[in-house]
C-alpha cells in the first residue's frame, strides 16, 4: 500500500496539467516495453504487441493478446486527464494598484473557494510557430488572495465571488506594462517570446500530495478526479500486458476535457477511441461487420471519481446508499443514465470484483441532488460497446485539493486488472 500511494503521488506531482499527464503516462509505457504509434503513418498490429498513441493531452494504449482476431472483443478502461481549474487568456498579464496579475478563465466546474489563498502554478504546452509543442511549468507562481475579513465583516455567512473580478491571480508587483507573463513561461521552455504562436496554459496547486489521519489512513491531493482512474488503469494494463495468449484485446484510454462536456478532437465525444479501434480491427484483418462483432462482445470500465457520503451534510445523500471512504471502489448507478450501469454491468463489476477479492459500494444520488455524468453514457452512445461505470470514492470533489481513503485507489487498480484479465 505504501508502495502504490508514493507511486501516485510521484505521478500526481508529474502531470500538473493534462498534457503533463499523457507525457507521464507515455514516459512510463516506455519503461514498460510499449510502442508509440503515431496517427499520421500507416500501423502494423497483427501481432501480439503493445502500444500507445497520444492526442494532445489524451493517450489511448493497448495489449493485443497473441491469439487476438477480427472478432476478439476489447476491455477498455476509460478515464479523464483533465480537472477543473483555470486558464490562461490571450493577451494573460494585466495587473492593477501596483500588482502584477494574470488573467484566467473558469474551466470546468472547480469549487471556487478552495482556489483562494494558494500558491498556485501555471502548466501546460506552448506551440510554436513551427507547430512544435514543448510543455512547461513554473512551479509555485500564482495566488488569488481573499479579501481580509475586517474589509468584509459579512463574508462568513456567505462568500460571493464574481469570476471576473475576485479570481484574478496575483504574481508580483510591479507594472503591468513592463512584465510579459508569456516571455517568463517562453524563457522557461527555453524559447523567445517571439517564436510562441498559442499555448493551452493552466493552474495547477503546488500543495504535494500527504496521508494523514488516524494510522495515515486518509489521502489528499489535487486532480485526484480523475488522475487516481489514469494511474490505476495505467498500472492494470501494465501489470497485465503479455500474461495471456488470449482472452481480449486491453485497452486504457484516457481522453482529455471531459471537464468540459467531452466535446473535443481528444475527448469522448470525439473520434478518437473509434479511430484507434477502428484501426487495430484493421491491422487483424477485420471486416466493417467483424468490427461491430467484437464491439457486441466489448465492454468499457468508465472509471470516474465519485462521491463518499459527507459527514456533516448526509442530508445531500441518498438515505440508504452511502458510500464511505476505505469502503473499496464504487459502482455508479443512475436511473437517467446519467452513469451507464445497468443490470449486465452490476453483474460484470461483482464478477471483477470477485476475482479481485476487493469489496465494492454502490451509489445512486439524492434524487433532489442531480448526479454529474461521465465518459461511460458518451462511450455506449457512440460505439454501442457496453458500459459501466465506477470510480474512487472522495470527500471535496472539484476541489483544488481532494480526499481519498490510500486503500480505494489501489483496490480500484486491482478490479481493472481483473477486468483486463477476466478469469475464462
Amino acid at each position: 500500500m505504501d508502495a502504490y500511494t508514493a507511486d501516485f503521488s510521484a505521478f500526481l506531482q508529474a502531470s500538473p496539467s493534462s498534457y503533463h499527464a499523457a507525457a507521464e503516462v507515455a514516459r512510463r509505457l516506455d519503461v514498460a516495453g510499449f510502442t508509440r504509434l503515431d496517427e499520421s503513418e500507416s500501423w502494423t498490429t497483427d501481432e501480439a504487441s503493445n502500444h500507445y498513441v497520444v492526442r494532445d493531452g489524451a493517450v489511448i494504449a493497448w495489449s493485443q493478446t497473441v491469439g487476438a482476431g477480427p472478432v476478439t472483443p476489447f476491455r477498455i478502461l476509460g478515464a479523464h486527464t483533465d480537472s477543473p481549474g483555470f486558464k490562461l487568456k490571450p493577451k494573460p498579464t494585466i495587473g492593477a494598484h501596483g500588482w502584477l496579475q494574470a488573467g484566467v478563465e473558469v474551466y470546468g466546474g472547480p469549487l471556487l473557494n478552495s482556489w483562494l489563498d494558494r500558491e498556485l502554478e501555471l502548466a501546460g504546452r506552448l506551440v510554436t510557430r513551427d507547430g512544435t509543442e514543448h510543455l512547461v511549468r513554473t512551479g509555485a507562481f500564482l495566488r488569488m488572495p481573499q479579501l481580509a475579513v475586517h474589509l468584509d465583516r459579512e463574508v462568513n455567512n456567505g462568500l460571493t465571488l464574481d469570476r471576473q473580478r475576485h479570481l484574478t491571480p496575483v504574481f508580483g508587483v510591479g507594472d503591468a506594462s513592463e512584465a510579459d507573463l508569456v516571455a517568463h513561461l517562453a524563457d522557461l521552455a527555453g524559447l523567445r517570446a517571439a517564436e510562441i504562436a498559442g499555448y493551452d496554459i493552466l493552474t495547477a496547486d503546488t500543495q504535494l500530495p500527504a496521508t494523514f489521519g488516524l494510522g495515515q489512513q486518509l489521502f489528499a491531493a489535487g486532480r485526484l478526479d480523475n488522475l487516481s482512474s489514469v494511474y490505476a488503469g495505467l498500472q492494470a494494463l501494465i501489470a497485465t500486458s503479455n500474461q495471456a495468449t488470449d482472452g481480449p484485446i486491453s485497452v486504457l484510454a484516457a481522453f482529455d476535457h471531459e471537464e468540459l462536456g467531452s466535446q473535443s478532437r481528444s475527448g469522448a465525444s470525439g473520434p478518437l477511441l473509434d479511430d484507434i479501434l477502428t484501426r487495430i480491427g484493421h491491422g487483424l484483418g477485420a471486416t466493417g461487420s467483424e468490427r461491430l462483432q467484437a464491439y457486441a462482445e466489448s465492454w468499457c470500465l468508465s472509471a470516474d471519481a465519485g462521491h463518499a457520503v459527507h459527514p456533516n451534510y448526509p442530508e445531500r445523500h441518498d438515505p440508504t446508499n452511502r458510500p464511505i471512504l476505505g469502503g473499496g471502489p464504487l459502482l455508479k448507478i443512475n436511473a437517467n443514465q446519467r452513469y451507464a450501469t445497468d443490470a449486465h454491468g452490476a453483474a460484470l463489476w461483482a464478477r471483477t470484483c470477485a476475482q479481485a477479492n476487493v469489496d465494492y459500494q454502490e451509489f445512486v444520488s439524492n434524487n433532489t441532488v442531480p448526479c454529474g455524468s461521465t465518459i461511460g453514457p458518451l462511450t455506449a452512445t457512440r460505439l454501442g460497446i457496453r458500459v459501466v461505470d465506477v470510480g474512487v470514492p472522495l470527500l471535496s470533489m472539484h476541489s483544488a485539493r481532494e480526499l481519498c481513503h490510500v486503500n480505494d485507489p489501489q483496490a480500484l487498480s486491482a478490479a481493472a486488472s481483473a477486468f483486463f484479465a477476466p478469469e475464462l
